[in-house]
């Protein structure tokens, strides 16, 4: 395996029933390059993926502020744990962080810390509530939708659509509604958990596929794997999917990417409606929960990134062979509480605790 001594930094560590992508991402990285330097970067020392001593373990975890705080508060902290941990790269896993990771992109240059992340324009051209502009300006399918801080309006817009209908957050959670009242309630919990605005979206029915990549800045995919869903969890999330090989999903891609000139990681949902027709419903600006798999079967997405960054020779990418799929199960991670008491207390914590064999198997 190739050597690189270098330190990456990710998020998104949560592994629970609303998965992130962190902990794959760490374990890619890991899979390619096992002398590489990896810490976690965390809102919560409850997030499992400070626990685990599997593949994707980390040699290291901070707590940094909430995105709410800002990019200021955000570059403040990522200077004080530069000091412990010499960061070369950063790769953010949540899309509700991207705009402060965006702002602070040229200062962490100056730091000599790596990041790939699209425009702010680019971002925002994709986000839920411009979403169907976009995709009307470049001719992609696209389920209707309407944005807005009013729960009226959003009402009077489904009344025309139909019931059910999605209502979906800003940056996550999506509920299917069946009624006007469940529609008012439903919106308030998502003002009151993400803030506006809601986005209210037509209901198509039909098997959904998924395409994950890397976008070189210039308007090319430097790699991406697309798969079927074939299991979802209560909010969405992949729990089984299948790699298919479909050009149609290529061809859209590649034209979203171009559009976007988009760089860095990204995720594509759609479902294939009736007639055979591909609707993208979101664009997602990270690398899903589920990029471990193709890493697992020689499709290593986070490394190649990685490479990028680093502007070392890229490894080369086996084909995504379809057919090949994963099915996720959960496991019991076993510590102490001693981990989370010092991550807690001082906000860092080094490496993982070791539970020894003896007492595991007693």
């Amino acid at each position: 395996m190739p050597s690189l001594a270098k330190c990456v930094a990710v998020t998104g560590l949560h592994r629970g029933e609303n998965p992130q992508s962190g902990a794959p991402v760490a374990a890619s990285l890991r899979g390619r390059f096992p002398d590489l330097r990896i810490v976690g970067l965390s809102y919560d020392p409850m997030e499992s993926g400070h626990y685990s001593p599997h593949d994707d373990r980390l040699d290291a975890t901070y707590l940094v502020p909430y995105p709410k705080a800002g990019p200021e508060a955000l570059l403040d902290r990522l200077d004080t744990i530069a000091k412990k941990d010499p960061i070369d790269v950063v790769i953010p896993c949540l899309d509700s962080e991207l705009p402060n990771f965006i702002k602070i992109r040229p200062e962490l240059i100056k730091r000599g810390i790596r990041c790939a992340v699209p425009t702010a324009q680019a971002f925002a051209q994709r986000s839920k509530e411009n979403l169907q502009a976009l995709c009307r300006r470049i001719d992609v399918p696209t389920p209707q939708t309407r944005a807005s801080n009013d729960p009226a309006k959003l009402a009077s817009f489904v009344a025309k659509i139909g019931y059910p209908a999605f209502l979906k957050g800003r940056f996550y959670e999506a509920h299917l509604v069946h009624s006007p009242q469940e529609l008012y309630h439903v919106f308030n919990e998502l003002m009151t958990v993400w803030g506006g605005p809601v986005l209210a979206q037509e209901m198509t029915r039909g098997e959904e596929y998924n395409v994950a990549g890397i976008g070189d800045g210039k308007g090319a995919i430097v790699g991406s794997c697309s798969i079927r869903k074939m299991l979802r969890t209560r909010t969405g999330k992949g729990f089984a999917g299948v790699v298919v090989a479909d050009p149609a999903l290529n061809d859209l891609a590649s034209r979203i990417v171009d559009a976007l000139r988009w760089n860095g990681p990204f995720e594509l949902e759609f479902v294939k409606a009736a007639g055979g027709r591909h609707m993208l419903f979101e664009m997602n600006p990270r690398f899903p929960a589920w990029i471990g798999f193709p890493s697992q079967v020689g499709y290593n997405l986070p490394a190649r990134l990685l490479e990028r960054l680093l502007e070392v020779s890229p490894s080369p990418l086996r084909d995504c062979v379809p057919g090949q799929m994963f099915v996720r199960h959960s496991i019991d991670l076993v510590g102490n509480i001693s981990d989370l008491a010092q991550l807690a207390s001082a906000g860092e914590r080094a490496g993982t605790t070791v539970v020894p064999e003896s007492v595991r198997m007693s």
